[in-house]
Parts: structure tokens; C-alpha cells; sequence
């Protein structure tokens, strides 16, 4: 009897670990999934952070002035046509 007890026991022990194991598992790929978008993010931020330190570096400012007034305030030129990407549809 004690004999059956315990391995039911281990059993038990050895089905909660693996369960366990399956979920951190998922946790982890998320997190690699995770950690891959911010890279990607970070490259872009470095690369824009470059383009505006060649932009100061140059003495005409109107190349900074306009990609401002395009990303911020969402001014276009009046011949211009802006076609926004909907993922998904």
C-alpha cells in the first residue's frame, strides 16, 4: 500500500513538473518574441537618431523642419497623396 502511495506520489510530482515546464516554456517564447520586437525598435530609433544627427550637422535646417511638420503634425504638400497601410483587411 505505502508502495503504490509513493508512486502515485512521484507521479503526481513528475505530471505537475511537466505541466510546469510546458508553461514556462510559452512564458519564454513570448518573451524571445518580446525581445525581438524591442531590438527591432531600438535599430529603428538608432537609425532615426542618426539621420537627425546628420541633419544638425549640416547648416540648412530645412530638411529637419519639414520631416517635423510631416511626422508631427501631419502636414502634407497639396499635390501630395498620403495612402495609410491597414494590416489585416
Amino acid at each position: 500500500m505505502k508502495s503504490l502511495t509513493l508512486r502515485l506520489l512521484a507521479l503526481g510530482v513528475c505530471v505537475y513538473m511537466i505541466a510546469k515546464l510546458g508553461g514556462l516554456w510559452g512564458e519564454l517564447s513570448k518573451a524571445e518574441e518580446q525581445r525581438k520586437a524591442l531590438l527591432a525598435e531600438k535599430e529603428q530609433l538608432t537609425n532615426e537618431i542618426e539621420e537627425l544627427k546628420e541633419i544638425l550637422a549640416e547648416d540648412s535646417h530645412t530638411e529637419l523642419i519639414e520631416r517635423v511638420a510631416r511626422k508631427r503634425l501631419g502636414y502634407v504638400y497639396p499635390d501630395e497623396k498620403i495612402f495609410y497601410d491597414t494590416p489585416g483587411n
